[in-house]
């Protein structure tokens, strides 16, 4: 039986999303996308985050850190990230920031994951400017299996060695 009073001791069918940029509190998709979230706390994951041209964010993540990749079905993606076991946080080889963001917890990935995948562009094929990958993060004391967007780094943007988007004091207009 789980804890409905604590995130971490989840029902097998909500899904966790790590997010780093427009999706996270008081930001631009947020009230749209995240209305029907349970639970959201700060965390942190692997990579090299960079801000686009076009005004948001992207995440690039170490190969070995992915666990598993997005497919079409918000409900099997929920079951998977509940089979992940024995995780670790620790710095994979190479030039990776910590980057900060908020996991958010969805109570019904069939309904709540479909609009922020199109918001993402997220294509189970690949063809899509995301990829949903599951990876580690850190909340706390606690390392949870979570789905995040991706993408190899962009030629055109500037990288965020701070791990944090925006870089500069304050917010985005929303």
């Amino acid at each position: 039986m789980t804890d409905p009073a604590d995130p971490h001791s989840v029902a097998r069918t909500v899904l966790r999303l790590f997010v780093y940029g427009t999706l996270k509190r008081g930001y631009a998709n947020h009230q749209g996308f995240c209305a029907n979230a349970r639970h959201i706390e700060e965390g942190a994951t692997w990579g090299r985050l960079y801000h686009l041209p076009a005004g948001y964010p992207a995440l690039e993540t170490a190969g070995e850190l992915i666990i598993a990749r997005g497919t079409g079905d918000p409900k099997a993606d929920a079951r998977t990230q509940h089979t992940a076991n024995g995780l670790k946080f620790s710095r994979p080889d190479g030039d990776w920031d910590l980057v900060r963001g908020e996991l958010i917890t969805f109570p019904d990935p069939a309904r709540d994951l479909p609009p922020i995948d199109g918001l993402e562009d997220f294509r189970p094929d690949g063809s899509g400017l995301y990829q949903r990958v599951l990876v580690p993060v850190r909340c706390g004391a606690t390392v949870l299996a979570a789905w995040t967007y991706v993408m190899p780094c962009p030629s055109n943007a500037l990288r965020l060695a701070g791990g944090l988007w925006p870089a500069a004091a304050g917010k985005t207009p929303l």
